[in-house]
């Protein structure tokens, strides 16, 4: 076997192993079938360099598969430098509204990645009193209740004034967020930020500015490690499939 063939048959399986450790950490979405996908199409590349599949097509369709694979490389990393700018994204003191993007809600309280959004919403929250914390997000299938009502809830045990938090509970995605957020804010004009984890910020400024929030800031929560590259892959599906919408 060739070391390209071994390589790709290695990506391969690397790539179904963590697409079911991402399975079973219960993320909320179906996104871990890409990694399985992802997975197959590696171990089947692999399985054709070895047979030399390859070597018996046309030259005029390898170089065209080699272009093909290389534009689609650098779109990925393109897009993949973008979402990196927004990860030490921070906010100046005294905004007028904090807009928390919602996430998933579990029995238990927020998922691991709201609950990142959230601490450092608070954190923004105890330092500047006049701050306030509109928490944005409906009630998925899957969810016991709404996202916004979710974080309201959690907010409020950290010690946040509940007078000071304002529940959106309809919107499905990030667009949705930021439009009905819009609503309930006095202007559109009001300095504000977004709150949503480091690999999301990219995307969910840009979808502000498209909505018509012309002073907004992002503060970039934390995510964990292990589920990064999850995130930030799914990040490459958002940004395009945002870019053809039409949203950014």
């Amino acid at each position: 076997m060739t070391i390209p063939a071994i390589l790709f048959t290695i990506i391969g399986m690397l790539c179904i192993l963590y697409g079911i450790a991402v399975f079973l950490i219960r993320s909320g979405t179906m996104f871990y079938a890409v990694w399985l996908a992802l997975g197959a199409c590696f171990l089947l590349l692999g399985f054709l360099i070895r047979i030399r599949f390859f070597d018996r097509l046309p030259k005029i369709v390898k170089t065209l598969l080699l272009m093909a694979a290389a534009a689609g490389v650098l779109l990925f990393l393109i897009c993949e430098g973008f979402v990196l700018r927004g990860f030490g994204s921070r906010a100046p003191k005294g905004l007028d509204y904090l807009i928390v993007l919602g996430a998933q809600i579990r029995e238990d309280g927020p998922s691991a990645v709201l609950k990142y959004r959230l601490d450092a919403a608070v954190d923004y929250l105890r330092e500047n009193e006049s701050t306030l914390c509109i928490v944005t997000g409906g009630k998925g299938e899957n969810e016991p209740l709404s996202e916004g009502e979710g974080m309201k809830q959690y907010l409020v045990r950290q010690g946040i004034d509940p007078a000071r938090i304002i529940v959106e509970g309809r919107a499905l995605n990030t667009v949705q967020n930021i439009q009905f957020s819009k609503q309930l804010m006095a202007s559109p004009d009001a300095p504000a930020a977004l709150v949503t984890n480091n690999f999301h910020v990219t995307r969910a400024a840009a979808l502000a500015r498209k909505q018509g929030l012309t002073n907004v800031y992002a503060i970039a929560a934390p995510s964990d490690p292990a589920y990064l590259p999850n995130n930030m892959f799914r990040e490459f599906f958002g940004l395009t499939k945002d870019f053809l919408a039409g949203n950014l």
